[in-house]
């Protein structure tokens, strides 16, 4: 898995790409995410619009990402949700947990201020 993050107002985007499969991804991912809610920044959009796999331990990934994000009382949601990952989120009902959008600028819209 690849990661890139950039900042978007009082927003952090965190771009992922390739294969997302647990393990050293997960750490990557978690550290990411903590180094923006240490700015301040609690509202994140993940953007799975190049991720080409993932697996259970991958969703464990977001599910882990999503309770970080909600313990410092912030808010994450999901961006460009591939069609092989929408069907993971279907068949684990994960997609009634998480709030994906279509695009990454319809997801930093949906946050309220």
């Amino acid at each position: 898995m690849k990661l890139s993050s950039e900042t978007h107002g009082s927003v952090a985007v965190i771009e992922l790409k390739g294969k997302i499969m647990g393990g050293p991804d997960a750490n990557l991912f978690r550290d990411e995410l903590k180094k923006h809610l240490e700015k301040g920044i609690k509202k994140v959009v993940v953007d799975l619009g190049r991720v080409d796999w993932m697996n259970s331990s991958g969703l464990g990934i977001l599910i882990g990402g999503m309770t970080t994000v909600k313990n410092a009382d912030g808010e994450m949601k999901l961006a460009r949700v591939t069609e092989k990952i929408k069907s993971l989120l279907m068949i684990t009902k994960l997609v009634q947990v998480f709030d994906s959008h279509d695009s990454v600028e319809a997801a930093i819209a949906s946050f309220s201020d």
